[in-house]
């Protein structure tokens, strides 16, 4: 290469490659200050988009983790006060099995009444007013909550809380106190003819239905009593109804009581009915409480045991709820841990392989710089041949 000033092609090289090493150390700089590895699309474009998807994902698990800590507080709150709803329908029964001994005169028959109605109003209050920030969970109103408890917009990210079985308002009016139900006329006389199938009638306001029971031939009951019976052992007739006799001040049978374990009123259906039932049935506050009988004791008991049976339903579905919920925060935490080692691997700095790096640019940098200006010297050499 000859020996020129026009240009120098060694200074020109040193500066390209002082260039280049001056970028890597920008770049090796910005790394370790900020920590990523990726600052930009161009420095891993794939790596990128493959990040950002997994920081969303962490981001949503974090807050469907939070949502699930809400449906525990939710569920709690309910299932706290059905805790108490148990207590009050415990004493209720206490109350009926009490009431059922003919020691108990009017006046302790209408004491026990008056305490069973001011229980009934506290589960109805009770109904009304619990609530987790303002949505009432135990009126019926709540229906089936939805939770997300996961970072996508499918049915497999959400669980859901069914509240429609701890209706206690729905309880507080099944268990109205003094009502005497629907009564249909039929004495010990008549209960010799009764057979064939017979069907009553359940209205609850909104919703008819019809429970039917096949009984057996003439002669099989010999009493009103042995009816209820036959009722109270049908399946059908006992998850939905209970039956009672009631009698007049001599103690014979006159009819025939009927009461809805679900707060329905109670009619005769409208298909043909068995042979026997005499009349219609005055429609009453079926599952109505009444303790001024020692029949009427005894159905209260039923009805309240009923009622008991609805509530540990609804609590065990809550205990199963609060103990699926506690099991998917902790699945979705690890989601979160595992995730998020994912994306560091993919975005974070190596910090150690960075520092690496960045001292070898560092050095090459100087020594770089050492040479550009060591090359800059070379044209210096023709002012020897000029003189």
């Amino acid at each position: 290469m000859g020996l020129s000033i026009n240009q120098n092609i060694a200074a020109v090289n040193s500066y390209r490659n002082l260039s280049n090493t001056q970028n890597d150390l920008g770049k090796s700089l910005e790394k370790l200050s900020s920590g990523f590895r990726i600052n930009r699309a161009a420095d891993d474009a794939a790596g990128l988009a493959i990040s950002e998807g997994l920081r969303s994902q962490v981001g949503g698990l974090k807050v469907a983790a939070r949502n699930a800590q809400d449906g525990i507080s939710v569920v709690q709150t309910a299932e706290g006060a059905l805790t108490e709803v148990h207590s009050i329908l415990q004493r209720v029964r206490d109350l009926g099995v009490q009431a059922a001994n003919d020691s108990n005169n009017t006046a302790a028959r209408t004491n026990i009444a008056t305490e069973a109605s001011s229980l009934v109003s506290e589960l109805d209050r009770i109904g009304k007013s619990t609530n987790f920030n303002g949505t009432k969970l135990l009126d019926g109103s709540a229906g089936t909550l939805n939770f997300q408890v996961g970072a996508d917009g499918d049915s497999n990210s959400q669980i859901k809380v069914d509240l429609s079985t701890a209706n206690v308002s729905q309880i507080a009016s099944a268990l109205s106190v003094g009502n005497k139900g629907a009564t249909f006329a039929l004495t010990d006389a008549g209960a010799q003819a009764v057979t064939g199938a017979t069907t009553f009638s359940t209205t609850d306001g909104t919703t008819t239905s019809e429970v039917s029971v096949t009984l057996g031939a003439a002669g099989d009951y010999k009493t009103v009593e042995d009816v209820a019976d036959a009722l109270n052992a049908d399946k059908t007739f006992s998850g939905k109804l209970v039956a009672s006799v009631t009698r007049d001040a001599t103690g014979v049978a006159t009819g025939l009581n009927v009461k809805s374990v679900t707060g329905a009123t109670v009619d005769i259906g409208t298909t043909p009915n068995a042979t026997g039932f005499t009349g219609t049935g005055a429609a009453g506050g079926a599952g109505a409480l009444d303790f001024s009988t020692n029949a009427g004791a005894q159905a209260a008991i039923k009805l309240v045991d009923s009622q008991i049976g609805s509530v540990s339903t609804a609590r065990a579905n809550l205990g199963a709820l609060q103990n699926r919920f506690e099991h998917t925060i902790k699945n979705v935490n690890v989601a979160v841990e595992n995730l998020s080692a994912s994306e560091s691997r993919i975005r974070d700095t190596d910090m150690a392989s960075e520092m690496v790096s960045f001292t070898r640019a560092q050095i090459l940098s100087q020594a770089g710089t050492s040479m550009l200006a060591q090359a800059n010297q070379i044209p210096q050499g023709v002012l020897s041949l000029l003189r």
